[in-house]
């Protein structure tokens, strides 16, 4: 199994990506991809995020060498692979699907690629042995697909594709099938596995939580472009845009102007308290601006001192509690974590609501 080193050359480069396909019915062309450049890092896990139809489905196909770009050109460690086939890209797929052979065991099914390729028997044994140690497998190489759970059918698809010993490794969300305590359990073992391995990884999925479980780098998409580039930390608390602010996770969204420019920042008043923070690209004194407010940065207490806000539903959640409550017209949702008995607000309190100032994060409206 491959240990990769980092390399200044990027694994995989994507320059000027368009991708159109004719829409239904005729007259006109669908762009699922627009004119994208990126960069995938050697040995780094990078996630292709977005809702469906955004074009992240379509861009890892292209990586993959399943469709063919309308302009622009696919490199590989360097090389324009733009118009090579997928067996000779050195990447392997994790499909949704599993897509494994029902009629084939657990071996055989990790075995068919090795044997395309005309491997010895001996090394075939060997290397499908490393694969189901590797997935947690081990023993199980002669039952069916039939007689797996989800789970482990999964494990089984992630096994054949590494038994190639690919250089670059492809999701298609590949969790999606599982229920939900499967999926952390698999999305654990993906994220062990490829700290381990050190292999280059492009993940495609639609779920926030997996997204920025696994990543190094996520890449958020809508409409066949790309929104931002960053960590999945720099993502949540920094966004670029409204749609990543409200696309990652949950966000309050608060109105406010340019009061005074200060240094690099701002000064604005939100819920009654004013703040300096820094804004990307520069503003004008008054201009309009919105103010990103995660759940779990406001906090809710007995402060006459503080703006009032009206506490309009409360759900205790264990870890958490959850409260939406309405300060004028604005409707805000708060999150509270270990909550204890003598610190809940009931519904219909009137309480003062606050704000933890480095959770703060300006955009231009």
């Amino acid at each position: 199994m491959p240990n990769q080193t980092s390399s200044s050359t990027p694994s995989v480069s994507l320059v000027g990506i368009t991708k159109e396909f004719p829409q239904r019915g005729g007259g006109g062309k669908v762009v699922a991809v627009d004119h994208v450049s990126l960069d995938i890092h050697q040995g780094e896990f990078l996630t292709l995020l977005g809702p469906s139809g955004c074009g992240k489905t379509t861009m890892l196909r292209l990586i993959a060498g399943f469709e063919m770009p309308t302009a622009g050109k696919v490199f590989y460690s360097g090389k324009d692979v733009t118009l090579l086939p997928p067996n000779k890209r050195d990447m392997a797929m994790v499909f949704q699907s599993y897509a494994l052979f029902p009629h084939m065991s657990l071996f055989e099914n990790i075995a068919y690629g090795l044997r395309i390729r005309k491997l010895s028997r001996s090394e075939i044994e060997k290397r499908v042995g490393q694969a189901l140690d590797l997935v947690g497998l081990t023993g199980l190489g002669e039952r069916r697909p039939n007689q797996l759970s989800g789970g482990q059918q999964q494990r089984v698809a992630l096994a054949r594709a590494l038994v190639m010993e690919p250089n670059v490794l492809l999701f298609d969300e590949p969790l999606s099938n599982l229920d939900a305590k499967l999926r952390v359990q698999m999305r654990s073992e993906i994220h062990g596995l490829q700290r381990r391995m050190h292999i280059s990884s492009i993940y495609v999925t639609h779920d926030q939580v997996e997204a920025m479980a696994l990543s190094d780098r996520i890449v958020v998409m809508n409409a066949g472009n790309i929104e931002q580039i960053g960590t999945p930390s720099e993502i949540y608390r920094r966004p670029a845009t409204r749609f990543v602010a409200d696309f990652i996770g949950r966000a309050n969204f608060v109105e406010t102007r340019v009061e005074a420019i200060e240094g690099e920042g701002v000064s604005v008043n939100i819920l009654g308290k004013r703040v300096n923070r820094p804004i990307t690209p520069p503003v004008q004194i008054g201009a309009p601006l919105v103010a990103v407010l995660r759940p779990e940065g406001l906090k809710l207490r007995h402060d006459p001192t503080l703006q009032q806000a009206h506490v309009d539903q409360a759900m205790y959640l264990g870890s958490e509690i959850e409260y939406i409550v309405h300060l004028g017209d604005q409707r805000l949702v708060v999150v509270e974590t270990d909550p204890r008995a003598s610190q809940i607000f009931a519904e219909g309190e009137t309480v003062g609501i606050d704000f933890i100032d480095e959770t703060l994060h300006l955009l231009p409206a």
